[in-house]
């Protein structure tokens, strides 16, 4: 594909994506397939000899798109949200078109420099602590894939803080211990394994009525692990469980966190975009006290997925 041939076929990209969201209230939400449908009205082996791309957007509309679950269609509520737009799919066509490695300054300086801004910028429009912008001493922040990899970020520099760096050196992890409430996301169990604390050393800490961990029962579970000769050293807070909304009692946690010198996570990544509307600012209350922080702009603003600040 030449340049004049890529221009030809993106305008065919373009009104494809554009007819598919112009109609999709007209589909059904889920798909009429059973497992194995798509798979089987394709090629079983890969093709000997190039096809063209009008062939290949004709399978786009005939056989992926009538297998897919609409995520965009008003009538979604599975799962979470995880609206797109117009902009942010011509955002993601002009990445892909750039082609750059953003991953420092050296290997992209703009792309840097940007994403510093960017989450300046986001700091100020979700009414964050100033603690939380790149020119203070300790803030700033980087734009993730998703909320379980700012989750595990988080646990690696808990990890490496509480140890003074040793567990980089001889990986001992087998006397720290972690603290959630079973209203937490997956990830934060997944993330834990990952950083080398097993299971055994995951407390599921009690939650009240509403699905809210209980402060009082976190501070008495630190206590009776400290006294175990076990070092606590990272505590997640959910403003938002994806399960049931609820939101953990950060400014209480916090407190009991800098009492025992806990890094404190705060996951945001379900209902921390509400805070760009000032009348539910209440959803950051206590992130003043919290070591990092995460939330998904591809749940609420219109962002493609995937994206977590």
């Amino acid at each position: 594909m030449d340049a004049q041939e890529f221009r030809a076929n993106g305008q065919a990209v373009i009104e494809l994506i554009a007819q598919y969201l112009e109609t999709i209230e007209e589909r059904p939400v889920t798909a009429d397939v059973k497992p194995g449908d798509v798979r089987h009205q394709l090629p079983a082996h890969p093709p000997t000899a190039p096809e063209s791309f009008e062939s290949v957007l004709a399978d786009v509309s005939n056989i992926i798109i009538p297998g897919l679950t609409h995520w965009q269609h008003p009538n979604f509520f599975a799962f979470f949200p995880g609206n797109s737009s117009y902009p942010s799919i011509l955002a993601d066509l002009l990445t892909a078109g750039l082609g750059v490695q953003g991953m420092s300054w050296l290997s992209s300086p703009a792309c840097t420099e940007v994403e510093t801004l960017m989450l300046d910028w986001m700091q100020e429009l979700l009414g964050l602590p100033e603690s939380f912008r790149s020119t203070t001493a300790s803030g700033g922040g980087v734009i993730q894939g998703s909320a379980s990899e700012a989750t595990l970020s988080s646990i690696l520099a808990a990890r490496w803080r509480i140890t003074e760096g040793h567990v980089n050196r001889d990986g001992d992890t087998t006397k720290l211990i972690a603290y959630c409430t079973s209203q937490s996301h997956s990830s934060i169990e997944k993330g834990l394994r990952i950083a080398g604390i097993g299971t055994q050393n995951i407390r599921m800490i009690e939650h009240d009525a509403s699905f809210a961990m209980v402060a009082d029962a976190l501070e008495a579970q630190i206590l009776a692990d400290q006294a175990a000769g076990l070092i606590p050293f990272w505590v997640c807070s959910t403003h938002g469980t994806t399960s049931s909304g609820a939101f953990d009692p950060t400014s209480a946690i916090g407190a009991i966190t800098q009492r025992h010198h806990l890094w404190l996570h705060v996951d945001a990544a379900m209902h921390g975009i509400a805070a760009l509307a000032e009348e539910y600012r209440w959803v950051n209350d206590g992130l003043e006290l919290a070591d990092s922080y995460c939330t998904n702009p591809h749940k609420w603003m219109g962002v493609n997925f995937d994206c977590d600040l």
